[in-house]
């Protein structure tokens, strides 16, 4: 027994290397906050886009080993290999996809998180963390106009939130394996590929997927919603669920949300919204009636990592009817006998498909007590005219071809020579923009046109940002023509 406490000790004395006493801690603490604050400091001054070969590789000339590294080594690996290349999503300058944000007081919350380690998976473990969570989830239920007792959960983004939207609508109707080849989707060719997924996960990969018809301005038709419905249950078919999207991505329309929930109403079907780029914008006067409707969808998705500008990492899915969303994730194990003894909150263990999870809450509820709702409100309101004064002022410079007048954030546009072929040209255009770097576009291909987008929603996006972008695609079109004709 002897020779066994000792070797117990031995290893005691190893493993205890993993708690660092104050003095390490404050050492390593004070390195990696040094670096922060100046990343911070300086982020209005460098590039949104580094265009390198480096794709890290250089972390792999330090391979994980038995022995450590110092905290300085660590970071210049981190900084040469992981915050140089390509895309900085933390600058205002990142205008393409749709923007992640990065506020400071949300890393706070995820650092307290961290320390504490709460499991917020079970209100039996960690009451306080889910009644946390459950408390942001009827703020975000409570501002898009759903009800009180509406219930939901806090995912990892919109793809899983979306997930837990679809098969939560696929047990509510118990749809069994004989019939998902006769029921029927109906959805936009604009909605997000991560819906896709969603449904192929989900095992509805067989479902009849509808593409309605779309309008000159990429949002579907009503109408043909309605009538694509009524020949499918004239050939035997199932109508079981319509997905809407508030704020696509190529171009951040609008579904026609109050038309398309009454379309579902009348066929008792069910109706999800995807609004995990454009839902936070009720929060903004300008905004909030062109997404009337979104109250009556029976699932909704929406994104703090995208409309509260929080760092990646938080997506959110809110169910009207409580009973259907847990009758497709609730569980029970019997070693989780004590757990159930006290429910005072719905624990997110019994809403989703995860049992552990990250205390992702307080990334969430720091930032919005630390803060109040005022600037998150204020900053969606900015980003709104922000992209309206992009969109008229380009419309000004000659040879530009603007997409659809924004309804959010998103604005499309491509550059016109006298001569030549237009994609390949623009394809130069967005290659000088990236070799640039100061600001981050993406494109997309509609129709066979290769077509560029502004998305205007990271917080540190701002009028001299806009101002920077009208410059530098004067200044690259210059050049380019200078070759082209």
């Amino acid at each position: 027994m002897n020779k066994l406490k000792q070797k117990i000790e031995e290893l005691e004395k190893i493993s205890m290397q993993l708690e660092p006493s104050a003095e390490e801690r404050k050492k390593t603490r004070d390195k990696v906050v040094d670096y922060t604050e100046n990343f911070i400091n300086n982020i209005y001054n460098i590039n949104a886009f580094n265009l390198t070969d480096n794709t890290g590789e250089g972390l792999l000339e330090t391979p994980i080993s038995e022995e450590p590294i110092d905290i300085d080594k660590a970071i210049e690996l981190f900084k040469d290999n992981v915050d140089f290349p390509n895309l900085n999503p933390a600058s205002g300058g990142h205008l393409g996809y749709i923007p992640g944000g990065g506020i400071y007081n949300s890393a706070l919350g995820d650092y307290l998180a961290d320390i504490t380690n709460r499991f917020s998976g079970l209100f039996y473990t960690g009451p306080g963390a889910v009644r946390m969570e459950n408390m942001l989830i009827r703020w975000m239920a409570k501002i898009v106009g759903f009800p009180p007792e509406t219930v939901g959960n806090l995912a990892s983004g919109g793809s899983i939130a979306n997930l837990i939207a679809i098969v939560t609508a696929r047990d509510a109707f118990q749809l069994k394996a004989t019939e998902i080849g006769k029921s029927v989707i109906y959805l936009s060719q604009e909605v997000h590929h991560c819906i896709d997924k969603a449904i192929r996960i989900a095992g509805l990969g067989e479902c009849k997927m509808k593409f309605v018809d779309l309008d000159d301005n990429y949002r579907i038709k009503a109408d043909a919603v309605k009538k694509e419905i009524e020949k499918d249950k004239k050939d035997g078919r199932f109508p079981w669920l319509i997905i809407a999207s508030a704020g696509t991505t190529d171009f951040g329309v609008i579904d026609p949300l109050d038309e398309l929930s009454e379309i579902a109403k009348e066929n008792k079907m069910w109706f999800h919204v995807d609004g995990a780029y454009g839902a936070f914008f009720v929060l903004s006067k300008t905004a909030k009636p062109r997404l009337k409707g979104i109250e009556k969808a029976d699932s909704l998705v929406l994104d703090p990592h995208k409309g509260l500008f929080l760092p990646y990492g938080l997506g959110v899915v809110l169910v009207k009817d409580k009973n259907k969303l847990n009758a497709a994730h609730y569980y029970t194990a019997n070693y989780l006998q004590d757990a159930v003894a006290i429910e005072e909150e719905p624990s997110p263990a019994d809403l989703s498909p995860e049992l552990t999870k990250h205390f992702r809450g307080l990334r969430l509820w720091l930032p919005l007590m630390l803060h109040g709702v005022k600037p998150f409100r204020a900053g969606l309101e900015e980003k709104l005219l922000l992209t309206k004064y992009f969109y008229e002022e380009l419309k000004k410079i000659n040879g530009f071809e603007m997409g659809p007048e924004p309804e959010l954030s998103v604005a499309s546009f491509r550059y016109l020579p006298k001569e030549g072929d237009a994609n390949k040209f623009n394809q130069l255009l967005l290659q000088e923009i990236l070799k640039d770097g100061r600001i981050f576009l993406s494109s997309t291909n509609i129709n066979g046109k290769f077509i560029i987008r502004i998305a205007v929603l990271a917080f540190r996006t701002h009028l001299q940002t806009i101002d920077l972008i009208l410059q530098i695609l004067k200044e690259k079109v210059e050049l380019l023509l200078r070759d082209w004709e």
